[in-house]
């Protein structure tokens, strides 16, 4: 199956985000920390996260995994980054929604929208959804 030009472009998309992780490493004065693991493939994410007046105002990722678990969590880190807690709750649930093949409002998603056919494999889905999921752990903790 040949891919067509656009297949093509988004690929290359994930591919610089593994290969030149955004935002990667770890914060000294986060706010909030989790560190979420994926047993089905062995992806670890440790996500640390900067919350101040109910803005992210810094976010890092550290940890190892397959490309698209890497992808994803660099361009989340993008797209929420200077964005209240409740967008980037919106931000979870729209990428949680294009992943599981539903509708949902992509254009708030930036870069990560390309992620959209990751939905056509579901062996990756939770490699995707990896960082998204350590995000709202991270926002929500008691």
């Amino acid at each position: 199956m040949a891919l067509s030009k656009m297949d093509n472009l988004y690929r290359q998309v994930i591919l610089d985000h593994s290969a030149h992780p955004h935002h990667h490493g770890e914060l000294s004065d986060s706010t909030n920390e989790i560190e979420l693991k994926n047993p089905t493939c062995g992806d670890v994410l440790q996500l640390d996260v900067k919350v101040e007046n109910d803005t992210i105002k810094d976010i890092a990722f550290s940890g190892y995994g397959c490309t698209i678990s890497q992808a994803s969590a660099s361009m989340m880190t993008d797209a929420v980054m200077n964005k209240d807690t409740k967008t980037a709750e919106d931000m979870i649930e729209a990428f949680s929604d294009m992943i599981l093949g539903e509708k949902s409002d992509t254009d708030i998603l930036e870069d990560a929208a390309v992620l959209k056919g990751v939905s056509q494999f579901p062996a990756r889905i939770k490699c995707a959804t990896l960082a998204w999921k350590a995000l709202h752990k991270a926002l929500n903790k008691d």
